[in-house]
């Protein structure tokens, strides 16, 4: 199945796009930002592939400033080794992040998909804390933090919905997410537009 999501940033300073191609259990998702930020604008463009075991295939990122452009692409093999390289021409680094099998790209709530989905937990309560890939936007840093994902309300079949907990060091978050576990509305960073409904006034 293959469809298009929009959000826009709850603080009314950015847009995401994606298409959204999604498997038995893996996915594809091809996607832009454009983010208004106080210390600059900037545009970030992806292509995620997500294997049939719910993890990181392959994450090509472009940043773009005024200053100037990033690029960034990881790869994860299939023995769990992590390789990044910036196209500065050093070639590759290897790393195993700590067993990380998730990525997750600031401002974008398409990745909390990825653990959501991988873990099941849309449709079957449960609760896990699990090291993450974090790649910053526009600087394309990149560290392992750690990430918990919690059942709230498992999907209901009349709204379509389910409901998971998302911590982060001190931060917390309800994400309301659908059947597919992408991100309906992630309180405080995106709401997706939906055809037909008018989004409040921020």
């Amino acid at each position: 199945m293959t469809t298009m999501l929009t959000w826009r940033a709850d603080d009314g300073h950015g847009l995401e796009g994606a298409r959204l191609l999604l498997h038995t259990s893996g996915f594809r998702a091809l996607g832009r930002m454009v983010r208004a930020e106080p210390g600059g604008d900037f545009t970030a463009s992806y292509r995620l592939i997500v294997g049939e075991d719910g993890g990181l295939e392959r994450l090509s990122v472009t940043a773009a400033t005024a200053e100037r452009e990033r690029h960034l692409t990881i790869n994860r093999t299939d023995d769990g080794v992590w390789l990044l390289d910036t196209g500065t021409g050093g070639g590759s680094t290897r790393t195993d992040f700590v067993g990380a099998v998730d990525v997750d790209l600031g401002f974008s709530p398409m990745f909390n998909t990825i653990p959501i989905r991988r873990l099941g937990l849309h449709r079957e309560a449960g609760e896990h804390t699990v090291p993450v890939v974090f790649v910053s936007l526009p600087d394309l840093d990149v560290r392992v933090v750690e990430q918990t994902y919690r059942t709230v309300s498992e999907l209901n079949d009349a709204t379509g919905q389910a409901v998971v907990e998302f911590r982060s060091g001190d931060f917390t978050a309800e994400l309301v997410v659908d059947a597919d576990a992408a991100v309906l509305n992630y309180p405080g960073l995106a709401t997706r537009l939906l055809p037909g409904v008018t989004p409040a006034a921020g």
